[in-house]
């Protein structure tokens, strides 16, 4: 017999994410699997403050996921071996997706949580668009069946109907719903793959769990429901359907056959089984381990990762196979007392403690000092990772989220994480004045480990203005800055942040820099044609043509044009906020044999685009916000009325069991304060949740405002 390939044991590995809507009980699901798996020996509580992958002091006050928290454990597949599952715990809140978008960016499958009364909320379709975007295979858990108002039903209908490209396969089904004591409480769940009836004891926190043919009362409906699944399978595995109709012909349909097949169809995206519970009470947590081992992949079963050649820009691709030259990606970077610690997820190769890597992006070496896995805030050291683990790195220098590493001899640059713009800014001042310098070495330790943090020093004013995602994040910011760095800051009023283009396109505009005062002076001449053009997202916000004649100027000032002319561009318009969706075109230059220099035409270039600009006419940008909101029906004018006082567009109107849901656009400079508001309105039974969705023209009356401050 041969031996298995040194690689082999990665098949028994599994890297998830838990992702869901803020509140749908990730966490406490995060904290059961832990004790389930024999991580833990007495489960935490949300409510009281002390689970595990909750630990910043934030976190625990708050009750709610800020960072992403990684820890492993180890379950047992239904052959009975080993399964090593690194988990993700991630946050809920919209003002934290950066934290989804980088981990999903990463992982290999994600279990997505839903509660079974409030159902596919906002964040649920933000976190099911990034997890389609990155191709991660799901598994879905209706949660909270315990609750009043649960309905396994019409949660499974919302995932099939609001969320793009999902093809949910009903796994189990539950046995009643609702809190006990109630008509028709939640007592257990129905396996439709075994067709057997489980039941679990509250007493023992569900370790033990009775296993019984399903109670008549629900046979019919099990039967419904198998169908249902079964029929679904065999539209998405060619290989199924042949069993599946040898099988209304009478043949047999084995379990393996049935697992088989939603396996195949779940690790190409064509399926997404659906399971049931209710984690607070114990209830369906360690068949959601079973269903991770069966159903999502191990490294192996992901295609190669993608990249190219930082010099030749050629394709490679990397299997993971710890024999395969080392690359991995930063994917996360965290700061505390002692230094950086860098999140790593490595796709092939090896990495070893000690060893010098490769940063392709930045074509600078790096030292891995030490490795660590991570189990939320503890770590345990390891000499070595093969490909297909996450791992925490100390030493890394210039390294951030998104950089690749790989060996020197074998250089690769994987796809850079891109995240969302900054929406909101505020002002920011240290209380002492000596306290000037940690100001900036804290702002920048913060924007190392955020990428959605963002600081600029306005020059005229010397004012700091730091930028987030919403309130929240820059509320928590400020507060991490006052509890971990020790500093003491005054912040001023939370403010949007614009972006600015232009109205129309303007020809040949010259600018010029000439200053010749005997002896080596500046001179440069830069004409150019300016245009509006929406850029794709991701690329820069200007889009630099050359239509230069070959010889009119020395090739090497042309960068310099460019830098100029991005340099202007950030430094904003009309009214000082950032430009965007501009297209520049280099149509002329003139240069001078002895005074021209890059200096000269960086001038020039800026000059060219500050009256291109003034000639075009500007046009403020300003965020809109995707509005979710959820009140019940005799609050709907008054919420609805406000909205439309806030410049809102209210795109639909819903049911949800028995309240209504406002979906609706609105400028974030109308939203600041709203949850104050929409508790007055609906006597604090209205919620809502707020993300960013895109830049669109502000009124002309706002740029008049904002242009005359």
């Amino acid at each position: 017999m041969e031996s298995e390939p040194a690689h082999s044991e990665l098949r028994y590995v599994r890297n998830i994410g838990i992702i869901a809507h803020i509140d749908a009980g990730k966490t406490t699901t995060t904290e059961r699997v832990l004790y389930y798996t024999g991580e833990i020996h007495r489960m935490g509580d949300v409510d009281k403050g002390n689970t595990t992958t909750d630990y910043l002091e934030e976190e625990r006050e708050r009750g709610i996921t800020i960072v992403a928290a990684a820890i492993t454990c180890h379950w047992k597949d239904a052959e009975g071996h080993p399964i090593t599952i690194n988990i993700i715990d991630t946050p809920g809140h919209v003002d934290f997706t950066a934290e989804v978008e980088r981990s999903l960016r990463v992982l290999d499958g994600a279990v997505v949580v839903f509660s079974a009364v409030e159902g596919v909320e906002a964040q649920s379709e933000t976190v099911w668009r990034q997890a389609t975007k990155y191709r991660v295979p799901r598994i879905c858990f209706i949660n909270k069946m315990d609750r009043i108002g649960a309905e396994f039903e019409r949660v499974y209908q919302e995932i099939e109907e609001r969320l793009l490209e999902s093809h949910p396969i009903p796994v189990q089904i539950p046995i009643g719903a609702g809190p006990e004591g109630t008509m028709g409480e939640f007592q257990g769940l129905i396996d439709l793959i075994t067709m057997r009836a489980l039941f679990y004891k509250t007493e023992d926190l569900g370790s033990s769990i009775t296993e019984v043919e399903i109670p008549e009362s629900v046979r019919a409906e099990a039967e419904l429901w198998r169908e249902k699944m079964l029929n679904a399978l065999s539209d998405k595995d060619e290989t199924f359907t042949e069993a599946y109709m040898a099988h209304l012909e009478g043949a047999e349909l084995s379990t393996d056959q049935v697992v088989a097949a939603l396996r195949r169809a779940t690790l190409t995206g064509q399926a997404h089984p659906v399971l049931c519970g209710s984690s607070l009470r114990y209830v369906g947590v360690q068949r959601l381990l079973d269903a991770v081992a069966a159903y999502l992949p191990s490294p192996l079963d992901k295609p190669p990762v993608v990249g190219h050649h930082p010099k030749k820009g050629t394709e490679l691709t990397r299997e993971p196979n710890p024999d395969e030259p080392f690359c991995g990606l930063v994917f996360k970077i965290t700061n505390d007392a002692h230094g950086d610690l860098s999140f790593v997820r490595i796709y092939s190769g090896r990495l070893k403690s000690g060893t010098r890597v490769y940063n392709a992006g930045k074509d600078k070496k790096e030292i891995c000092s030490r490795l660590y896995h991570i189990r939320a805030d503890d770590r345990e050291q390891i000499q070595e990772a093969p490909a297909g683990d996450i791992v925490g790195v100390v030493g890394l220098k210039d390294s951030v989220t998104g950089d690749t590493l790989c060996d020197a001899q074998h250089p690769i640059l994987l796809e850079r994480i891109e995240f969302p713009e900054t929406v909101i800014s505020m002002s920011i001042e240290p209380v002492s004045s000596a306290d000037k310098g940690k100001l900036a070495e804290t702002l920048n330790a913060l924007a190392r480990e955020d990428p959605t943090f963002s600081f600029r020093v306005n020059e005229e004013t010397g004012q700091t203005l730091i930028s987030g995602m919403g309130e929240l994040h820059m509320e928590i910011l400020k507060n991490r800055m006052v509890r971990d760095y020790k500093l003491k800051v005054h912040v001023g009023r939370p403010r949007v942040s614009y972006r600015e283009t232009i109205k129309k396109a303007v020809k040949h505009v010259e600018g010029t820099c000439i200053r010749q005062t005997g002896g080596s002076g500046l001179y440069a001449k830069v004409t150019i044609d300016l245009e509006p053009e929406t850029q794709p997202k991701g690329a820069p916000v200007l889009h630099f043509v050359n239509k230069m004649k070959g010889g009119t100027i020395p090739a090497e000032f042309v960068p310099a044009i460019e830098a100029g002319l991005r340099e202007e561009a950030k430094s904003g318009g009309r009214t000082g906020y950032p430009l965007v969706d501009l297209k520049v075109t280099v149509v002329d230059a003139d240069a001078h044999d002895v005074d021209s220099n890059d200096l000269a035409f960086r001038f020039a270039a800026s000059d060219a685009l500050r009256k291109a600009v003034q000639d075009a006419g500007a046009v403020l940008l300003e965020p809109i916000m995707k509005v979710e909101i959820v009140t019940p029906e005799e609050y709907l004018g008054s919420v609805t009325a406000d909205l439309s006082s806030r410049r809102a567009l209210i795109d639909r109107t819903s049911t949800r069991g028995k309240l209504m849901v406002i979906e609706a656009r609105a400028p974030l400079e109308q939203m600041f304060g709203y949850s104050t508001a929409v508790r007055s309105l609906s006597q604090g039974r209205a919620s809502y949740t707020m993300e960013p969705l895109e830049y669109a023209a502000a009124p002309d009356s706002l740029l008049e405002a904002i242009a005359g401050m």
